[in-house]
């Protein structure tokens, strides 16, 4: 009738093993999502977007049209120096 006979630092490092294990499965249950739902999120938030763009009142300019615009306009007139 002896006691099996275990070591002391194997088990502390199994047991930890063990709670990591059944932590890392509460998450990818709480937090996983599958690859075909990700993809469907993506959609859905492209979507969305495009049907804000549609929105607006003017259509969005490429930056080297925007800044040729700027270069157009004149400069404004400094307040700070005195006349």
């Amino acid at each position: 009738m002896s006691a099996e006979i275990i070591n002391l630092k194997q088990a502390r490092k199994q047991r930890a093993r063990d709670k990591k294990a059944t932590r890392a499965a509460e998450n990818r249950a709480r937090f996983g999502r599958t690859k075909a739902e990700r993809e469907k999120e993506e959609r859905l938030q492209s979507l969305a977007g495009e049907v804000l763009d549609g929105h607006l009142r003017e259509a969005p300019t490429s930056s080297t049209a925007a800044a040729a615009a700027d270069e157009a306009q004149p400069p404004e007139p400094d307040l700070k120096t005195p006349r």
